[in-house]
Protein backbone atom coordinates (compact mmCIF):
# COMPACT_ATOMS: atom_id res chain seq x y z
CA UNK A 1 0.00 0.00 0.00
CA UNK A 2 1.34 3.43 -0.90
CA UNK A 3 1.74 5.91 1.94
CA UNK A 4 -0.55 8.55 1.90
CA UNK A 5 1.24 11.32 3.84
CA UNK A 6 5.18 10.78 4.05
CA UNK A 7 7.56 13.12 6.47
CA UNK A 8 10.53 14.78 6.07
CA UNK A 9 12.22 16.64 9.09
CA UNK A 10 15.87 18.28 7.65
CA UNK A 11 15.45 19.32 4.41
CA UNK A 12 18.93 21.18 3.40
CA UNK A 13 19.31 21.89 -0.19
CA UNK A 14 16.14 19.57 -1.01
CA UNK A 15 17.81 16.96 -2.68
CA UNK A 16 16.27 14.67 -0.77
CA UNK A 17 12.97 16.19 -0.64
CA UNK A 18 13.18 15.99 -4.46
CA UNK A 19 13.96 12.58 -4.38
CA UNK A 20 10.69 12.00 -2.38
CA UNK A 21 8.56 13.77 -3.95
CA UNK A 22 9.76 12.10 -7.60
CA UNK A 23 7.55 8.90 -5.56
CA UNK A 24 4.97 11.15 -3.74
CA UNK A 25 3.42 12.53 -6.50
CA UNK A 26 2.59 9.75 -9.60
CA UNK A 27 1.88 7.78 -6.17
CA UNK A 28 -0.70 10.07 -5.14
CA UNK A 29 1.21 10.52 -1.91
CA UNK A 30 1.56 14.26 0.00
CA UNK A 31 5.29 15.32 1.39
CA UNK A 32 5.32 17.60 4.45
CA UNK A 33 8.23 18.26 4.79
CA UNK A 34 9.87 20.40 7.86
CA UNK A 35 12.86 22.53 8.10
CA UNK A 36 13.20 26.00 10.08
CA UNK A 37 15.46 27.35 7.21
CA UNK A 38 14.85 25.27 3.99
CA UNK A 39 17.57 26.33 1.46
CA UNK A 40 16.06 25.55 -1.63
CA UNK A 41 13.11 28.07 -3.65
CA UNK A 42 10.44 26.62 -1.83
CA UNK A 43 7.68 28.57 -4.31
CA UNK A 44 9.67 26.76 -7.15
CA UNK A 45 9.11 23.15 -5.70
CA UNK A 46 5.75 23.76 -4.87
CA UNK A 47 5.08 25.09 -8.23
CA UNK A 48 5.98 22.13 -9.87
CA UNK A 49 4.36 19.44 -7.18
CA UNK A 50 1.28 21.50 -6.25
CA UNK A 51 -0.80 19.74 -3.78
CA UNK A 52 2.11 16.89 -3.70
CA UNK A 53 4.26 19.24 -1.24
CA UNK A 54 3.97 20.72 1.98
CA UNK A 55 6.23 23.00 3.65
CA UNK A 56 6.32 23.34 7.05
CA UNK A 57 9.08 26.55 8.40
CA UNK A 58 9.81 25.85 11.59
CA UNK A 59 11.10 23.53 14.24
CA UNK A 60 10.25 19.67 13.86
CA UNK A 61 8.96 19.51 17.94
CA UNK A 62 7.07 22.82 17.25
CA UNK A 63 5.62 21.26 14.23
CA UNK A 64 4.65 17.67 14.06
CA UNK A 65 1.57 18.50 17.31
CA UNK A 66 0.37 19.91 14.26
CA UNK A 67 0.37 16.28 12.40
CA UNK A 68 -2.26 13.93 13.27
CA UNK A 69 -1.19 11.21 10.85
CA UNK A 70 1.96 9.77 8.97
CA UNK A 71 2.74 6.73 7.28
CA UNK A 72 6.74 6.99 6.60
CA UNK A 73 8.76 9.77 8.31
CA UNK A 74 12.38 10.26 7.09
CA UNK A 75 14.21 11.82 10.50
CA UNK A 76 17.14 13.47 9.54
CA UNK A 77 17.30 17.21 11.30
CA UNK A 78 19.00 17.84 14.88
CA UNK A 79 21.21 14.91 15.44
CA UNK A 80 20.96 15.19 18.89
CA UNK A 81 19.37 12.99 21.87
CA UNK A 82 16.64 16.03 23.26
CA UNK A 83 15.57 16.11 19.37
CA UNK A 84 15.10 12.60 18.12
CA UNK A 85 14.01 11.14 21.51
CA UNK A 86 11.09 13.57 21.35
CA UNK A 87 10.19 13.38 17.88
CA UNK A 88 9.47 9.81 18.38
CA UNK A 89 7.43 10.51 21.25
CA UNK A 90 5.36 13.06 18.93
CA UNK A 91 5.24 10.41 16.36
CA UNK A 92 4.33 7.81 18.96
CA UNK A 93 0.81 9.98 19.84
CA UNK A 94 0.08 9.96 16.02
CA UNK A 95 -2.84 7.72 15.04
CA UNK A 96 -0.77 4.53 13.79
CA UNK A 97 2.91 4.61 14.49
CA UNK A 98 4.94 5.37 11.02
CA UNK A 99 7.95 3.54 9.30
CA UNK A 100 10.68 5.45 10.62
CA UNK A 101 14.08 6.07 8.73
CA UNK A 102 16.61 7.62 11.33
CA UNK A 103 20.07 9.30 9.85
CA UNK A 104 23.15 9.26 11.75
CA UNK A 105 22.40 6.47 13.87
CA UNK A 106 27.00 5.13 13.86
CA UNK A 107 29.68 7.43 14.31
CA UNK A 108 29.95 10.44 14.50
CA UNK A 109 26.26 11.43 15.91
CA UNK A 110 25.48 7.77 17.17
CA UNK A 111 26.63 8.46 20.65
CA UNK A 112 27.85 12.56 20.46
CA UNK A 113 25.17 15.31 20.43
CA UNK A 114 25.24 17.79 17.73
CA UNK A 115 23.19 21.10 17.68
CA UNK A 116 22.83 23.40 14.67
CA UNK A 117 20.81 25.60 17.16
CA UNK A 118 22.07 25.68 20.46
CA UNK A 119 19.16 28.07 21.82
CA UNK A 120 17.00 25.70 21.01
CA UNK A 121 17.49 22.77 23.24
CA UNK A 122 16.90 22.79 27.07
CA UNK A 123 19.73 24.17 28.88
CA UNK A 124 19.67 20.26 31.20
CA UNK A 125 20.02 18.33 27.90
CA UNK A 126 22.56 20.51 26.40
CA UNK A 127 26.37 19.02 26.69
CA UNK A 128 29.10 21.55 26.81
CA UNK A 129 29.92 21.76 23.09
CA UNK A 130 32.06 23.77 20.78
CA UNK A 131 32.24 24.46 17.25
CA UNK A 132 35.08 22.32 16.16
CA UNK A 133 35.66 18.82 14.34
CA UNK A 134 35.33 15.35 15.76
CA UNK A 135 37.93 12.19 14.74
CA UNK A 136 37.35 8.73 14.94
CA UNK A 137 38.34 7.31 18.44
CA UNK A 138 39.17 10.76 19.88
CA UNK A 139 36.48 11.83 22.38
CA UNK A 140 37.30 15.05 22.57
CA UNK A 141 36.82 18.00 20.12
CA UNK A 142 39.60 18.60 17.43
CA UNK A 143 40.70 21.70 15.55
CA UNK A 144 39.91 20.14 11.66
CA UNK A 145 38.38 17.30 11.51
CA UNK A 146 34.63 15.83 10.44
CA UNK A 147 31.57 18.50 10.86
CA UNK A 148 33.98 21.25 12.11
CA UNK A 149 31.51 24.20 10.93
CA UNK A 150 28.28 22.62 13.25
CA UNK A 151 28.17 22.57 17.06
CA UNK A 152 29.21 19.46 18.72
CA UNK A 153 28.80 17.97 21.90
CA UNK A 154 32.10 18.29 23.89
CA UNK A 155 32.75 14.36 24.64
CA UNK A 156 31.25 11.01 23.39
CA UNK A 157 28.94 8.47 25.07
CA UNK A 158 26.96 9.08 28.34
CA UNK A 159 23.75 9.30 28.93
CA UNK A 160 21.15 11.30 26.71
CA UNK A 161 24.01 11.64 24.00
CA UNK A 162 23.42 11.28 20.69
CA UNK A 163 20.76 9.60 18.44
CA UNK A 164 21.19 6.27 18.52
CA UNK A 165 21.21 6.71 22.58
CA UNK A 166 17.80 8.42 21.47
CA UNK A 167 16.60 5.88 19.93
CA UNK A 168 16.99 3.10 22.56
CA UNK A 169 16.15 4.95 25.20
CA UNK A 170 12.24 5.63 22.93
CA UNK A 171 12.26 1.68 22.39
CA UNK A 172 13.34 1.13 26.13
CA UNK A 173 10.34 3.19 26.73
CA UNK A 174 7.50 2.76 24.79
CA UNK A 175 4.65 0.54 25.33
CA UNK A 176 4.23 -0.11 21.09
CA UNK A 177 5.64 -2.99 19.43
CA UNK A 178 8.08 -2.02 17.52
CA UNK A 179 11.34 -3.64 15.46
CA UNK A 180 14.61 -1.54 14.70
CA UNK A 181 16.30 -2.59 11.54
CA UNK A 182 20.42 -1.04 11.45
CA UNK A 183 22.19 -0.38 8.49
CA UNK A 184 26.02 0.45 9.49
CA UNK A 185 27.89 2.10 6.56
CA UNK A 186 26.95 5.74 5.48
CA UNK A 187 26.80 6.79 9.30
CA UNK A 188 24.26 4.82 9.87
CA UNK A 189 20.81 4.22 8.25
CA UNK A 190 18.45 2.96 11.22
CA UNK A 191 14.94 2.08 10.30
CA UNK A 192 11.72 1.28 13.06
CA UNK A 193 8.70 -0.40 12.30
CA UNK A 194 5.69 -1.31 13.69
CA UNK A 195 5.71 -5.07 14.63
CA UNK A 196 2.25 -5.86 15.78
CA UNK A 197 0.30 -7.51 13.06
CA UNK A 198 0.46 -10.49 10.62
CA UNK A 199 1.22 -7.71 7.68
CA UNK A 200 3.54 -5.88 9.93
CA UNK A 201 5.80 -8.81 11.11
CA UNK A 202 5.74 -9.50 7.05
CA UNK A 203 7.33 -5.83 6.16
CA UNK A 204 9.41 -6.45 9.08
CA UNK A 205 11.19 -9.21 7.83
CA UNK A 206 11.51 -8.22 4.10
CA UNK A 207 13.12 -4.85 5.13
CA UNK A 208 16.02 -7.11 7.25
CA UNK A 209 16.40 -9.10 4.07
CA UNK A 210 16.87 -6.26 2.02
CA UNK A 211 19.28 -4.20 5.12
CA UNK A 212 21.20 -8.09 5.08
CA UNK A 213 21.43 -8.02 1.12
CA UNK A 214 22.54 -5.24 0.75
CA UNK A 215 25.97 -5.10 2.42
CA UNK A 216 25.78 -1.93 3.67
Amino acid sequence: MNPATIIEIGCAQGLNTLNLLSYAEPHGSRLIAIDPVPQFDVSLVKQVYGNSFDMKQGYSLQVLPEIEAADAVFLDGDHNWFTVYHELKLLEKLQRFPIVFLHDTEWPYARRDMYYFPESIPAQYRHPHACKGILPGINELVNGGHNESVWNAAYEYGPRNGVLTAVEDFLAETKLTLRLHRAHSQHGLSIIIPNETVQDREHNDRVQQIVTASGL
